[in-house]
């Protein structure tokens, strides 16, 4: 039996803190830009949604998933950024090359977290192909986007 696809990105405003008096970094693989400018939306409208100021908002573009924990980087050390979002999309092709990239992104965004004092919320798909990239990325499934900008609202309100 199928089961019925499931927006999983629906969240309650009313449990998210306010998000106006901070600055968030976006920072967006230009890969699958198809995939890649729906999270970006999606997080967008999260962060204006849950009280974030326009202005308050910072995007960045880099050429492709494994150049993502470099620009997070540069923007977490030359911005005074609250948190950042690292938005890729990598869809399994016929070499390894989906392992290598897919491996290091996401090590390299786990190590930004471990080392550094600002979260970098990891916002990448992992594919096996389009369509599941598509239901993601404010399709079916809803958008990765979203989560990840609720997530970046939570964890730079951490402790306060």
């Amino acid at each position: 039996m199928a089961t019925a696809a499931k927006n999983l990105s629906a969240y309650d405003k009313s449990t998210i803190p306010n998000a106006k008096n901070f600055l968030f970094g976006i920072v967006v693989s230009e890969w699958n830009s198809e995939i890649t400018e729906g999270l970006y939306s999606g997080a967008h409208e999260a962060l204006l949604d849950c009280g974030a100021l326009e202005k308050n908002i910072l995007r960045w573009n880099v050429p492709g998933s494994f150049e993502l924990t470099f620009g997070c980087k540069k923007m977490m050390t030359s911005q005074k950024v609250d948190a950042v979002i690292a938005i890729g999309s990598v869809i399994q092709g016929e070499t390894k090359h989906f392992d290598f990239v897919c491996g290091a992104t996401a090590q390299g965004i786990m190590d930004l977290n471990v080392n550094g004092e600002i979260p970098v919320i990891f916002c990448v798909l992992t594919d096996n192909n389009l369509q599941q990239a598509q239901e993601r990325s404010g399709g079916k499934h809803g958008n990765k986007g979203t989560e990840a900008a609720i997530a970046a609202i939570k964890m730079v309100t951490l402790g306060i």
